[in-house]
């Protein structure tokens, strides 16, 4: 579930970073579809995790240059990229 600000950003084209993840829902793995959703219940997209749920529920409201810290290693600052993001 994203913030206002994430989900104008994945329509202006950006990647989807942590900071504007309000929540996670369901567990999924590293490299799994998932839907991003607005506040509403709306699905804005749909893309391929970096990150399992497990971790992206740690890291969601952070920004990225405090994944290592709370994760203990870095895999991407990204928790969807761009090239792996299709909008609805």
């Amino acid at each position: 579930v994203l913030d206002e600000g994430a989900a104008k950003a994945l329509k202006a084209g950006a990647s989807l970073l942590p900071i504007g993840v309000v929540s996670v829902e369901g567990e999924f793995g590293r490299g799994a579809a998932v839907a991003c959703r607005d506040q509403t219940g709306l699905e804005l997209a749909r893309g391929l995790s970096n990150y399992a749920s497990s971790e992206a529920r740690r890291i969601a409201r952070h920004p990225s240059s405090e994944i290592e810290a709370l994760l203990g290693y870095f895999e991407e600052p990204e928790l969807i990229h761009r090239d792996n993001l299709v909008l609805r």
